[in-house]
């Protein structure tokens, strides 16, 4: 395992490419195809499938890539069992540099397409059906992530957990945001892919749920993992 500052670099790099890719295809798909938003959608999750995918295995083997604070949060629950995880010291870690890495990372989005470089979005995204696409998009993240962890194919984690969220993309209410440091970050552009600041607390109460349920399911598939489980190679929007 690399060392703590090592990997805390890799996750703030990470998260923060993630966002900016996000970030950064939205205003592109929105710039050159207004008003059509289902091109504008396809053009962000193709592009933040390809970006996540190179991600993970790039900074996958220094930090696990996980850009997400519930596969962080679940990796420390499962290391509690297995004694192979990451500690409480370093969970609050982890998350204290995905978050601003995701904000750093909307901001660099902004920037080099000339928008206000601090911007807070304007796009309203609340109610139940939306908060219930982001219980499924997590809770899918989450069991695809440690189903291939628990069962030895972490080599296909970039692909799978990819293939995953571009999916989710279109089959959730939400467009599967299922990442709170993201959430957060994204509510810093007032572009296509945005939140509004108002609907941030929704999506990542909604993304707490998703994640227990997700490992609830992983320990009902697989049960209580064991000392020779390995740690996750993985990543999550």
């Amino acid at each position: 395992m690399s060392p703590l500052p090592r990997r805390l670099l890799a996750e703030f790099l990470g998260t923060g490419l993630l966002v900016a890719v996000v970030v950064g295809s939205g205003i592109m798909a929105q710039d050159l195809a207004p008003g059509q938003v289902g091109l504008q959608l396809l053009a962000n999750s193709t592009a933040t499938v390809f970006g996540l995918a190179v991600l993970i295995l790039t900074l996958g083997p220094v930090s696990g890539a996980h850009f997400n604070p519930v596969v962080s949060a679940a990796d420390w629950w499962q290391g509690r069992q297995s004694g192979n995880g990451l500690s409480a010291r370093e969970l609050g870690c982890y998350v204290l540099v995905q978050v601003p890495g995701a904000i750093g990372g909307s901001l660099l989005a902004n920037a080099m397409f000339a928008k206000p470089v601090l911007a807070w979005s304007a796009t309203v995204r609340s109610g139940t059906a939306l908060w219930l696409g982001e219980v499924v998009a997590t809770a899918g993240l989450i069991l695809v992530i440690f189903a291939l962890t628990r069962s030895g194919r972490t080599a296909a984690a970039p692909m799978a957990v990819a293939a995953y969220i571009g999916a989710a993309y279109w089959f959730t209410s939400s467009t599967s945001f299922a990442n709170p440091a993201v959430t957060i970050g994204r509510a810093f552009s007032d572009t296509f892919a945005g939140i509004a600041p108002a609907s941030v607390t929704g999506f990542v109460l909604a993304q707490m749920v998703g994640g227990v349920i997700g490992f609830l399911l992983v320990q009902g598939l697989f049960g209580r993992p064991g000392g020779e489980v390995p740690e996750p190679v993985t990543g999550g929007r």
